[in-house]
Formats: structure tokens, C-alpha cells, sequence
């Protein structure tokens, strides 16, 4: 039996909700973004699982609890799994950053990878901590089911480099709505992607609401 690793991005939030910038603010889930959470727990707690890893913010921890609840494992949290930090642009809009930091916008437009939001991370210093999770996750687990819990930006980032895709095209090359999931099997010759971004599991009202 190989590994997989399952990167469920957390629960709905009110700032993915209306598309503003949250990366190191700690927001909560909303009701529905509970309600994604207990549907993945219960579309998913027969798989037998191994390991449940989560991002310290409130909304990943928030996201895994039902799961962990449902199949009885502890929740290992794991800081390299955060979100991106955006610095001066937490709690806003794109269309505030546009107009008042034009020129760091068109940089990490052009190429996350090595241009921050301004104060903010870049796609590099992302990997640099969350890929070493996957490789912890990859040493004490050699097969089985590993949920990894966390946040858009970093999900894709870690999806980006464990199918060889430049980071710097994360935001470009791959989705990951609110509490959508994606399975990675590592194998003989490394990661394959499975599953990309699946909301499959959970009902049509929650499918329906926008996810970003």
C-alpha cells in the first residue's frame, strides 16, 4: 500500500467569501464553512486513516476537528502548513491593493515566486517551511491515508512542487476552492496526482456558494 496524502483546504470563510486578502489574520469559519466540514467528515470517515496534520489557524483546526472526532485521531499541527502571509494587504480587496500598491501588485502578479505582497511572503519562503512537513509526513508514514489540512496559497504551492510546475505559476496553474480536496499517491516514481480540487462530496447549496 503507497502513501497518499489528502490536502483539504479549510472551510469557508467570510473573507473568502468576499474575496479579500486573509492570510496570518485568524479568521473563523462561517456556517457554512462548518457545514463543509462536517461533510467532508462524514463523506470521508470510513477511510482508514493514519494521520491528521493541520495549519495552527483557527479556520484549518476548525476544518479537521470534525474528521478527528469522527475517526478518534489526534490533530498534529504543523506551522510550515499556515497560509501565506500578505502583509499590508490582509483584510483587503484586490481592488484597494491595485489602486494603493500598484507597482508590488504587478511584481507578484508577474511572478509570486519572488515577489511579495507587500510585507508579505513569496511563494519560495512558502515552500521553504511547508514542504518539509510533506517530507516529515513522507518519512513516518511510508504508506496510508494522511490528511493534510490547510490554506489555498499553500496548498497549490505544494501541489506545484510536488508535480515539478515553477511555484511561481501557482496561482496560475491550479484551484483550490474552500474545503476542496486533492490527493497526491506516492509512488515508485514519486507524487501523481489523483484528485485535483474535488467539492464532490459535499451537498448542492454548499457546492453552489462561490469558494474562492
Amino acid at each position: 500500500m503507497a502513501l497518499k496524502i489528502y490536502l483539504l483546504r479549510h472551510g469557508e470563510t467570510e473573507y473568502s467569501q468576499r474575496g479579500a486578502y486573509c492570510g496570518a489574520l485568524d479568521a473563523g469559519l462561517t456556517d457554512a464553512g462548518h457545514q463543509m466540514a462536517q461533510a467532508f467528515a462524514a463523506a470521508y470517515r470510513s477511510v482508514p486513516w493514519t494521520a491528521v496534520y493541520a495549519s495552527p489557524m483557527n479556520r484549518a483546526v476548525a476544518t479537521a476537528k470534525p474528521l478527528c472526532d469522527a475517526v478518534g485521531l489526534p490533530m498534529q499541527i504543523r506551522d510550515g502548513l499556515r497560509e501565506i502571509a500578505y502583509g499590508a494587504w490582509e483584510d483587503r480587496e484586490q481592488d484597494f491593493v491595485r489602486q494603493h500598491y500598484a507597482q508590488d501588485y504587478t511584481r507578484w502578479q508577474t511572478d509570486p515566486a519572488w515577489n511579495a505582497p507587500t510585507g508579505g511572503e513569496t511563494a519560495v519562503q512558502i515552500a521553504a517551511r511547508a514542504l518539509p512537513v510533506i517530507t516529515e509526513i513522507e518519512s513516518r508514514h511510508q504508506e496510508g491515508n494522511v490528511l493534510v489540512v490547510s490554506h489555498k496559497a499553500t496548498i497549490r504551492i505544494i501541489l506545484c512542487s510536488l508535480l515539478g510546475i515553477d511555484v511561481g505559476r501557482y496561482r496560475d496553474r491550479i484551484n483550490a476552492l474552500a474545503a476542496s480536496v486533492s490527493i497526491v499517491k506516492f509512488g515508485v516514481y514519486g507524487p501523481m496526482l489523483e484528485t485535483l480540487g474535488d467539492r464532490s462530496y459535499m451537498p448542492e447549496h454548499l457546492r453552489n456558494r462561490s469558494g474562492t
